[in-house]
This record gives structure tokens, C-alpha cells and sequence, in this order.
């Protein structure tokens, strides 16, 4: 079963500046990860839509003890899109030691970054970037 979306879309998109995602025609759910079918009803009835790169912070973590490559603290967050998807990401540009509480509900511009592989992936990456406005 073949993407309508697939990963190398949604890499290109970003590296582009743009963020697509996944519109379900039978139930109306948009979701902003490449797969193969809805994940709300199952149906195959997909089609790519560029996301408008806004949102807000639902909840966040800060990573003190990373993943190998990694250099810690960073923040690790999900927001969701005006459209209704979730996304996770990192938020920029803000220290991890000054992040609190109030963070939650601040509306985030969503744009990418790269980050490096590691020896299990297959290169570098771009990856969600959330900066509060």
C-alpha cells in the first residue's frame, strides 16, 4: 500500500518552508504525518494539503538526559495546528531552563531544523521547530 504522502514528500516540504499533511475525504480529519490511511477511520481516501504552520502549545518536556548525538537540555513539545493535528517538535530560541508552565496555550509559529543522524539513521533530518510569538 502506497503513501499519498510519503516521508520524502514531507522532507522536501519542510526543507521548501512548507508543511503538508494528510486530509481525510470520508470523515474530515486532518493529520500532519506521512501514512498510508486515516488514522481517525481507516479510510484510504486521502489527500496532501499544505498546514497552516501555526498552533498552540499543548504540552512540552525537557530533555536533560538525551538520546545518543543529542546535546541536552532542549525542549520537546506538541501543539496543535489550527487545522486540528497534533504535531511534536522542539521549541527554539527560548533556554529549557527557564521553561515553565505559562508555556502552555502561547501560540507557536512552526517552521524545521536539522537535525544530525544518528548511526541509525539514514542522514540528517528535518524536524518541527516551534518558536512562541
Amino acid at each position: 500500500m502506497e503513501a499519498v504522502l510519503s516521508f520524502e514528500a514531507y522532507q522536501e516540504g519542510l526543507a521548501a518552508g512548507r508543511l503538508l499533511g494528510l486530509y481525510c475525504r470520508d470523515c474530515g480529519k486532518t493529520t500532519a504525518i506521512p501514512q498510508a490511511v486515516c488514522q481517525e477511520c481507516g479510510s484510504r481516501a486521502l489527500e496532501t494539503r499544505e498546514l497552516e504552520p501555526k498552533g498552540i502549545l499543548q504540552t512540552f518536556t525537557v530533555v536533560r538526559v538525551p538520546p545518543e548525538g543529542m546535546e541536552p537540555p532542549y525542549i520537546v513539545a506538541m501543539a496543535e495546528l489550527s487545522c486540528g493535528a497534533w504535531v511534536t517538535g522542539n521549541v527554539v530560541g527560548m533556554d529549557p531552563d527557564k521553561a515553565g508552565m505559562d508555556l502552555i496555550g502561547k501560540e507557536v509559529a512552526v517552521g524545521a531544523r536539522v537535525v544530525k543522524g544518528d548511526k541509525y539513521a539514514m542522514g540528517d533530518l528535518k524536524v518541527l521547530a516551534f518558536t512562541v510569538v
